[in-house]
């Protein structure tokens, strides 16, 4: 396959989606599966919409994914700019080229009559659509008018007899009766182009080989294709992904199901992972086989992906987010990271609190809770306690199951005896004592270890109980111990 080059081409009118990142995914999987180019470009023609800091969210949250581009709007490349509003004049020659070969018109309708158009065809229960008033007017009468400072946009004209066939790599041929097409707007009256022309001549002066998009675009496919073709091009390779459902299979994702998921620690808008403890390695993995036909629980990291891909094996199917599904990669690629890069990954959530973390502890905590992670800010549920100089356990919590606070308190001040009579509290050291003590004194090993664990962690749920007695350290394990039996024989 020749080398691809391939775009990803959001707008900057909100938080970067779930549906970007997967086409910019696709994308960069496709150019570096060919040796070829990927590349981001910003369509911001439509600047009552533009979101301050939008663009800089969308750059941020392709690195954070890994997706670095080869050529974009903050690094250059030979086909700049890359931003749409800086390419104004190339879209006003092309309009040019389109109304002088007679396949597009000056439009001189106002606000007000296309209107009152779109609710007469209402009435009629005709689908709104422009009624061609412009379409027929003189080319040299419509020159004279823009010559004379007429406002006007830019229309495409649309042949109405005959069918436009657009191919879709996914779906086939598309056959359209052209007389159900419209006579879009190409140019706007601010000079500004709509989508409609400008990522169609974007896409050919950048010499993009493949476009992926959006299913929402298919209701416009036949225009683009008509466009393209108008101008004499070599048509991409179109490609329109599936779409993302709601989770529960019914509907479309919307803002809305993207509130809903916040409130269970789940998000649809890239910069919030990394906030909820969520790897660009999970991410993508999860993101990657929602419109990707392999099995479902295919771990991969990006250079798998690379060597796997094919856009032969994508699939139309409309894909439902499953948020558990993004739980289990995120919990497996987590535990594919070295003991090195998750000790790093997890630092910031302690440093973010209160405590007081040292590289050299963090990397004898980091093995012992890697198994319980699925987000990186289980963290601080998990080992919060290592950092901390005591522990305040729920006295209750410290009467094991099936006795009273005396005998829970006798069987902490024996575990504070034995422990006390070793040199270390190392695991191999401190454990084969205290399971001779549950043999030997008729309690069970989930009381004996119940209420040590409670009173070493402050909490019933740990990593490993003598690992972790380990790190913390003879001296606080034992001052813990002591103060919980003093709790209990207070109670």
């Amino acid at each position: 396959m020749k080398p691809a080059r391939t775009r990803v081409a959001p707008s900057p009118t909100g938080h970067m989606h779930l549906a970007t990142a997967r086409v910019a995914l696709y994308d960069y999987l496709l150019a570096k599966k060919t040796g070829g180019q990927f590349i981001l470009r910003i369509e911001d023609t439509d600047v009552q919409r533009t979101v301050d800091g939008a663009e800089q969210e969308i750059m941020d949250g392709l690195r954070w994914l890994g997706l670095n581009y080869d050529e974009g709007p903050d690094i250059g490349g030979p086909y700049g700019p890359y931003r749409q509003t800086e390419r104004r004049d190339i879209y006003q020659s092309h309009a040019k080229i389109l109304v002088d070969g007679g396949h597009a018109y000056p439009c001189f309708c106002t606000p007000e009559r296309l209107e009152k158009v779109r609710q007469e065809q209402m009435k009629r229960k005709e689908n709104p659509r422009y009624d061609g008033t412009c379409r027929i007017i003189d080319p040299d009468e419509a020159a004279r008018r823009v010559a004379s400072g007429e406002k006007y946009v830019i229309r495409f004209k649309m042949s109405h007899e005959g069918t436009t066939t657009a191919h879709d790599h996914l779906r086939g041929d598309i056959v359209t009766e052209n007389q159900q097409l419209n006579d879009y707007v190409l140019l706007k009256s601010d000079g500004l182009p709509t989508y409609h022309l400008a990522a169609m001549v974007d896409d050919h002066e950048m010499g993009i080989t493949h476009v992926l998009r959006g299913a929402e675009w298919l209701s416009t496919f036949p225009l683009h294709v008509n466009v393209v073709r108008a101008f004499g091009w070599e048509e991409p390779v179109w490609i329109h992904l599936s779409l993302f459902l709601k989770p529960s299979g019914k509907g479309k994702l919307s803002k809305r199901d993207g509130a809903i998921a916040m409130k269970d620690g789940y998000s649809v808008f890239i910069k919030d992972f990394g906030e909820l403890g969520f790897i660009p390695e999970g991410v993508n993995n999860w993101i990657a086989l929602m419109g990707w036909g392999v099995a479902e629980d295919d771990v991969m990291d990006l250079d798998q992906m690379i060597e796997r891909f094919s856009v032969d094996h994508l699939t139309a199917s409309p894909a439902a987010i499953n948020f558990q599904k993004l739980d289990h990669f995120n919990a497996t690629h987590i535990r594919l990271l070295t003991n090195e890069d998750l000790s790093a990954r997890i630092k910031p959530y302690f440093t973010g609190t209160d405590l007081e973390v040292r590289d050299e502890t963090l990397l004898k905590v980091t093995p012992l809770i890697r198994e319980r992670l699925v987000t990186l800010d289980d963290c601080l549920a998990f080992a919060s306690f290592f950092f901390r100089e005591t522990v305040g356990p729920n006295p209750e919590d410290l009467v094991a199951k099936g006795l009273d606070a005396k005998q829970s308190a006798e069987i902490a001040r024996k575990a504070y005896e034995i422990l006390s009579g070793l040199k270390e509290v190392a695991h191999t050291v401190a454990e084969p004592p205290m399971r001779a003590y549950v043999e030997e004194s008729g309690f069970s090993a989930s009381q004996v270890f119940g209420i040590l664990r409670v009173a070493v962690t402050g909490q019933k749920v740990s990593p490993p109980l003598f690992e972790s007695m380990e790190v913390i350290g003879r001296e606080k394990v034992l001052e813990r111990i002591r103060r919980a039996a003093e709790i209990l024989e207070k109670m």
